[in-house]
């Protein structure tokens, strides 16, 4: 493809100067004209820019691309999403009409896994124990027994991107990592040095469970009162995926008893209520939905965003393409 594109980018101010530097803006502009929509939730602006524009490149907020919107698209072909879930704003109707989908989720999973193994550590060293105790006045209070990662099992819930990232960072240091993910072969399974489990027994074997699944209707409360009783006492529950998969009341429960620890980035409600039950529990970790939120994850969306639209351009495979069968296994 060698003519120009017109490319329309919607994304508040604040989003673009966080994703987009001015190395990944030059990229875009050499590839043709740069139109700027400052908000991405106005549907009426959106409508106005479409006619004659070849690719969207969305962000967070974006409005839904329904019918009456994609009307107005006589050219498009590609959406770039520079952020990573699209199913608040992807319509069957895209589909339909054979408009591509990429994006740029994959920029989210190392650090995400990063700080799924810096959970993972401290619930295994008890750091978040030692910490709360301290913070009273304590020093060497009588604490569940600390663990190392290679004397561990860790089970991995989901082999989703930051999944997979989280298990290959707990291979190299020496954990014995097992899997629950449907969609995971044995062959698969053997090239990453990790073993499948069915899910009640990855529970009541593994020292610490880490949530990597993702938000669909069949694994809603996946981790229920079931499944939490099924852990060993003094075991640990990572999630920085979504408090979707857990019940959050049969989790307080469990918590509340001191059986088990947890460390959660996620929350039904956000931000967590003042007086929220969490909040005083020694043996939990918190920390507020920031686990992928470091300076370089949203620069390498841009980055990801622009190199998409590159292959695009110049008719090559995208990296990152969304079809509508695998969108369907996405949260």
């Amino acid at each position: 493809m060698t003519e120009k594109l017109r490319i329309v980018l919607a994304a508040t101010p604040v989003f673009r100067e966080m994703v987009f530097a001015p190395a990944s803006v030059a990229r875009l502009e050499a590839l043709g004209e740069v139109v700027v929509l400052d908000d991405p939730a106005d549907a009426e602006a959106l409508t106005a820019a479409l006619p004659g524009t070849d690719v969207l490149i969305t962000s967070w907020g974006a409005t839904p691309l329904t019918a009456a919107v994609l009307d107005h698209a006589d050219r498009l072909r590609l959406i770039a999403h520079s952020a990573s879930s699209v199913k608040h704003f992807v319509t069957d109707d895209v589909f339909r009409r054979d408009i591509r989908i990429t994006q740029a989720g994959q920029a989210m999973a190392r650090p995400v896994a990063e700080v799924s193994l810096a959970f993972t550590l401290s619930m295994l060293h008890r750091i978040h124990r030692f910490d709360h105790a301290m913070h009273r006045g304590a020093w060497r209070e009588d604490e569940p027994p600390q663990h190392g990662l290679p004397a561990s099992r860790i089970g991995v819930v989901g082999a989703s991107r930051t999944g997979l990232e989280y298990l290959k960072m707990l291979v190299a240091l020496g954990a014995e990592v097992v899997v629950h993910d449907p969609y995971l072969t044995d062959g698969r399974a053997a090239e990453l040095g990790v073993r499948r489990l069915p899910l009640d027994d990855l529970l009541r074997t593994s020292r610490v469970v880490a949530l990597h699944a993702p938000t669909l209707p069949e694994t809603h409360h996946l981790i229920g009162a079931r499944e939490l009783a099924l852990m060993a006492d003094g075991t640990s529950l990572v999630n920085t995926a979504r408090s979707w998969l857990v019940d959050t009341a049969a989790l307080l429960t469990e918590l509340k008893s001191g059986r088990l620890d947890a460390a959660l980035d996620v929350f039904d409600e956000e931000p967590l209520p003042a007086d929220s039950p969490f909040r005083s529990l020694p043996n939990v970790l918190l920390t507020p939905h920031q686990a992928a939120a470091t300076v370089e994850c949203y620069l390498e969306m841009g980055t990801i965003t622009a190199g998409e639209i590159e292959h695009y351009a110049a008719g090559r495979p995208l990296e990152h393409e969304l079809t509508e069968a695998a969108l369907a296994r996405m949260g």
